[in-house]
């Protein structure tokens, strides 16, 4: 979708709620958060935001939903919802007392009132670190594991607790659950044995405890304008600073930093991993599992300790703009807290995220035929652009199509027979790059129509003359392909471009567009914000200082008018699934927007493959009668759908051991067919499993494509 378009029209339609914006909700809010000790209160900028929000969701989104009781209760059940969706920590009696709420929460968000979201979530805190401090206690308790007792991880289909005796019993269960799992992961037993557990167990709840009581007002009024967005389009959503910076850098696939992934160790901040090609791995100074005990900016900034920081906060500081200056304190690996520390002085540089980018491998198939043909797979995780490198005009902006390009160029130099796009997994991401992506399979035409809310129909094409790979194609779908994903394997089927395989997409079929709230927010409030010093001290740097809101504006349908939506795109040769729509997907979403269809746009199709993907399917079929690795798949489906319903785990050691003893034997025995199937040395018990990298969907997939091959010789 022409990116100038949405934003025009967004311009538009916010106009009247820029004008009139305020920053006091003008009324008394309807809890007094300060009776309540400890609690987490709305800042005034999060008032703000909330009703711009509330705001934009009646008059400027796709659906224009208003705020109303009906939209109310949503809002209530998701905020419930995404606290305790296992019901392991609320009370009835919280619920019940919560119901006040239920019908008017909505118009609250209008009034930028948000103290009773508030007082649920410190309430929900309050239960959480009542459980963990419970949960705590109960580790030095004897255990007695010859009782005939069950755990149920989740409650989610059970009522609430009645009381906190019941509760009680749920988490003395939970604690038995994880020691009889330390036990079991547990080679050699020796005298201290159980006392090692307990302390690794007495040590992971005070962690919990300990990031518990870190959270802050952010993380809940994150928490809540999620409940609030999702009841009325479960893709448009408020991302805080810290949130729209990760966002933007995913959908960028760079960042700008020191190039290395943190975690919290002992209330430490560790490097986890050094990212090939940053600044610490050019640097060669720091280490994996070394300690950032204290931060500076520039050559001579103050140190800041950051030892039992969060992580977010602690990144806030440490990441930066590329060409800047930031100076760590540095607790080698290995070495006691009292050490001294080091100092290490990194340039912040751009950092490519080479992972989550396309890449490519190559099979070598039989084909029935006996000759062997070699099918280049190209993986795309997501489609990512470095939308401001290219607003900078940067030649070598990081973009999906780019990639891919130059893996087409490669594999043709390689001479491949054919080639297989795996977008499983892959969620979406830049529409442009959709867009360009097909434009390398197809000579110029439509590739996808956007609907906005003014029921404007745009026709997005590829008009770039020629094509990047005119040989046999295929595109692997999943449940979770989505969105971008969906344009493209939508866009090579309906030109009969390629063959689809796998199983039915998502289904999401809207558009959104990103907006940073600084363009909503009035001149006066930005003013009163500044004035009350509102800015949030931990906002990262180059974040946006509101946050931003992605919005949806429109609505896709494919070249031939039918929507994506909750339809997703259907595949010509199937795979069976464990992941059904009715419990995931665009299906599954009670505010989801509906499917529907209009007008066709002009196109010219490359081929008409009807009659060939019938025949391929016919032919996938057949070795699948014969498939180990297809009767797993159908097992694992099986099995899927039995824990789905909710299945108790015994805390009686013999029949906790047996359990684990027979899954453990079903799974080496799955192995060591598979293992035999390919001629390779067998599990042997005792020893650690093998290294599986049998992918059999790729696999069948690529036989597929020497199908497809074989049959357009014909």
């Amino acid at each position: 979708m022409t990116i100038k378009i949405i934003e025009n029209m967004f311009k538009k339609l916010i106009f009247t709620l820029f004008v009139i914006s305020i920053v006091s909700c003008g009324s008394k809010p309807r809890v007094n958060l300060s009776e309540v000790e400890g609690g987490l209160k709305p800042s005034a900028q999060h008032e703000v935001i909330a009703k711009e929000v509330a705001g934009l969701l009646e008059s400027t989104s796709y659906k224009k939903v208003q705020l109303n009781d009906s939209i109310s209760k949503i809002v209530f059940d998701n905020l419930i919802k995404s606290l305790d969706q296992g019901k392991n920590y609320l009370l009835q009696s919280d619920i019940d007392e919560f119901q006040q709420y239920r019908n008017s929460i909505a118009q609250d968000f209008r009034n930028g009132d948000l103290s009773a979201p508030f007082h649920i979530f410190n309430v929900y805190s309050k239960r959480y670190l009542e459980r963990m401090q419970y949960a705590l206690k109960q580790v030095d308790v004897k255990q007695d594991f010859t009782i005939d007792e069950s755990y149920l991880p989740s409650r989610e289909k059970l009522g609430w607790f009645k009381n906190t005796a019941e509760a009680d019993t749920q988490w003395k269960h939970r604690v038995k659950y994880d020691l009889l799992n330390l036990e079991m992961t547990t080679v050699k037993k020796t005298d201290s044995t159980e006392t090692k557990q307990k302390e690794t167990l007495r040590k992971r709840y005070n962690n919990l405890i300990s990031q518990g009581k870190k959270i802050n007002s952010n993380d809940a009024f994150q928490v809540i304008m999620t409940s609030l967005t999702d009841a009325v389009d479960p893709h448009t959503s408020y991302f805080n600073p810290s949130f729209a910076q990760a966002f933007n850098e995913g959908m960028a696939n760079t960042f700008e930093g020191i190039g290395a992934r943190l975690t919290i160790d002992n209330e430490m901040v560790t490097i986890s991993e050094i990212i090939p090609g940053g600044p610490i791995f050019k640097d060669k100074s720091l280490a994996i599992d070394d300690k950032i005990v204290g931060v500076a900016q520039g050559k001579d900034g103050e140190f800041e300790d950051i030892i039992g920081w969060r992580l977010d906060a602690a990144v806030a500081k440490i990441k930066g703009p590329a060409g800047t200056i930031v100076r760590l304190k540095i607790l080698p690996a290995g070495q006691p807290v009292g050490s001294h520390p080091k100092i290490v002085s990194l340039t912040r540089e751009r950092i490519v995220v080479a992972e989550e980018s396309a890449k490519k491998e190559i099979l070598t198939v039989k084909g029935a035929d006996g000759k062997n043909y070699r099918v280049g797979v190209i993986n795309i995780p997501k489609f990512y652009m470095d939308f401001e490198a290219y607003r900078k005009r940067d030649p070598n902006y990081k973009s999906t199509t780019r990639d891919v390009r130059l893996l087409l160029d490669t594999l043709k130099q390689e001479k491949v027979d054919a080639v297989l796009i795996d977008l499983r997994f892959n969620g979406g991401g830049s529409l442009p790059e959709a867009i360009d992506l097909t434009g390398l399979f197809i000579d110029k035409g439509p590739v996808v129509q956007v609907r906005d809310v003014r029921n404007t129909i745009d026709v997005e094409e590829d008009r770039n003359a020629g094509v990047s790979w005119d040989g046999p194609l295929g595109v692997m779908i999943n449940r979770f392909s989505a969105s971008a994903s969906e344009i493209f394997a939508g866009a090579i089927q309906d030109y009969g471009r390629g063959v689809i395989l796998g199983s039915q997409s998502y289904g999401k079929g809207t558009v959104q567009s990103a907006v940073d709230m600084a363009r909503v927010i009035s001149p006066t409030s930005k003013l009163l914000l500044k004035a009350q010093n509102e800015k949030d001290p931990d906002t990262p740097n180059g974040a946006p200082e509101y946050g931003q809101i992605n919005i949806t504006l429109g609505k896709f349908y494919r070249v031939n008018g039918s929507s994506t939506q909750h339809k997703g795109v259907s595949p010509d040769v199937t795979f069976p699934t464990q992941y059904s729509a009715e419990k995931f997907g665009e299906s599954s979403e009670p505010s989801a927007l509906p499917w529907d269809q209009i007008k066709s746009s002009t196109y010219k199709k490359v081929a008409d493959l009807s009659a060939l993907n019938k025949k391929l399917e016919q032919e996938h079929e057949a070795r699948m009668k014969n498939s180990t690795e297809y009767k797993f798949l159908l097992e694992d489906i099986a099995t899927f759908e039995k824990r789905d319903e909710g299945t108790k785990i015994p805390l009686q050691l013999d029949k906790f051991k047996k359990e684990r003893d027979d899954f453990q034997k079903k799974n080496r025995d799955r192995v060591n067919a598979l293992l035999k199937q390919r001629g390779l040395p067998l599990w042997e018990e005792g020893k650690p499993q093998p290294k599986m990298e049998f992918d059999f969907v790729q696999d069948e997939s690529a036989k597929v494509m020497t199908d497809m091959i074989i049959q357009e010789k014909k």
